[in-house]
C-alpha cells in the first residue's frame, strides 16, 4: 500500500505532521540523545575490567577481609 504514495502526498503528509507536532520534535529529540548517550555511557562503564556494571562480584553485603559467597560448591 505504501508503494503507491508519491513525492508529494509524501511531502503533504509530513507537513501536517509538522504542523501537528512541531512543538514537541525538539523534546522528543533532546530526550533521544540523552538516552543514547545514557546507553553508551552504560555501555562503556560495563566493559570496565573493575566490574563496573557486570552481573558478578559481590553486593557489598561481605565484611571486610570475607570472600564473598556465590553459592558455589567447593
Amino acid at each position: 500500500m505504501i508503494a503507491f504514495v508519491n513525492h508529494w502526498e509524501l511531502i503533504v503528509v509530513l507537513v501536517v505532521v509538522l504542523v501537528l507536532f512541531g512543538n514537541r520534535i525538539p523534546g522528543m529529540m533532546r530526550s533521544l540523545g540523552s538516552g543514547i548517550t545514557e546507553f553508551k555511557r552504560g555501555l562503556k562503564d560495563g566493559n570496565k575490567p573493575d566490574g563496573g556494571g557486570g552481573s558478578g562480584g559481590s553486593l557489598g553485603n561481605s565484611k571486610p577481609g570475607e570472600t564473598p559467597n556465590d553459592g558455589a560448591p567447593r
